[in-house]
């Protein structure tokens, strides 16, 4: 049997497939999350479920010595930068961990840094108010906040800065290490370059991949321009869009405390049927039920139907109530 380095249109499709496989299997284990546990408990660990599901399908199959369901259906096998054999399992485990756990710990720990950053600039009110997601994760944020606390005042705005220039560039490097595959045909995914795993293809016609080289050559001289066009275009307006984000901010905790003090002397008090405790923020749906924006938003980003009732509506429908009195 003949074998050959796998093009980049067996790589697509075979990260295609697995997609497929692992989004199933994370809808289901969320599926099965919400449904014994309820709808908050659901909210506050959707991400870990999808880490687990991630985690538990590769462990099933590249861990254990074994093609994944896409390696399979285009036939191709995993070696290591000899491609004279298969991966050692260390080199193989690597792997796995740069393309799930890595990327959920940077994302987990930029959003708590940029939260207890925030947290520190501004009123005491709004400290005392953590923000959805963040109640149960006290390991990480008491780590976080003892780091913090060493640093003096220009140190933490610098920081923060550096945390919003990497939240706007890992995606950006992720649309680089695509139009270089393109360009290139190989390692279809970071954490393969970075671990030294490529593919070889067995089966099918000789040189079908190499027919098809030069159009995705092309798609990535495009892919890379429209990403240099798009990272000026960010550049330019990073300043803008910092300065409007603050003003929003402001806004919004002004209008949290107002409603605070009003419902304080009123005495009445208001609830999201989401998270069950008082209503942040309050936004309606079409069909007029009331709930955080935080959780309401949230919700739509897997259903988009109301909680309550049940009706169908676009997320775009929704309304935020921004001088909304009990």
């Amino acid at each position: 049997m003949v074998l050959e380095a796998a093009g980049p249109a067996r790589l697509v499709r075979c990260g295609q497939k697995d997609e497929l496989y692992r989004s199933g299997l994370r809808s289901g284990a969320g599926s099965a999350l919400h449904s014994l546990a309820g709808a908050k408990k659901w909210l506050e660990w959707r991400k870990e479920i999808e880490l687990l599901s991630d985690v538990a399908y590769f462990v099933l199959t590249t861990l254990s010595g074994y093609q994944t369901l896409g390696e399979e259906y285009v036939n191709i096998i995993q070696v290591d930068s000899t491609k004279k054999q298969v991966p050692s399992f260390l080199r193989r485990a690597i792997s796995i961990a740069l393309h799930t756990v890595v990327p959920y710990c940077l994302e987990k720990g930029l959003l708590h840094l940029e939260h207890e950053l925030q947290a520190e600039a501004e009123s005491s009110t709004w400290q005392s108010t953590p923000a959805r997601g963040f109640s149960s994760r006290t390991l990480i944020r008491n780590w976080i906040q003892k780091q913090i606390g060493v640093l003096t005042e220009e140190q933490k705005k610098r920081v923060l800065q550096v945390v919003h220039v990497l939240k706007h560039c890992i995606p950006l490097l992720h649309r680089l290490h695509l139009a270089v595959f393109y360009m290139s045909g190989t390692f279809y995914h970071l954490s393969k370059r970075i671990a030294g795993i490529s593919y070889l293809r067995f089966g099918g016609l000789q040189g079908e991949d190499q027919s098809i080289r030069s159009s995705y050559k092309f798609l990535g001289i495009i892919s890379l321009c429209h990403l240099l066009l798009t990272l000026g275009v960010q550049l330019y307006s990073f300043k803008q869009k910092q300065r409007a984000r603050q003003d929003w901010k402001l806004h919004r905790n002004l209008a949290h405390q107002k409603n605070r003090t009003k419902e304080k002397t009123t005495g009445h008090h208001s609830y999201c049927t989401l998270c069950l405790e008082e209503r942040r923020h309050t936004t309606a749906t079409p069909c007029g039920h009331l709930f955080c924006w935080e959780c309401i938003t949230e919700w739509c980003n897997t259903r988009t139907e109301c909680p309550l009732c049940r009706e169908k509506f676009h997320p775009q429908k929704l309304i935020y109530l921004r001088h909304y009195q009990l």
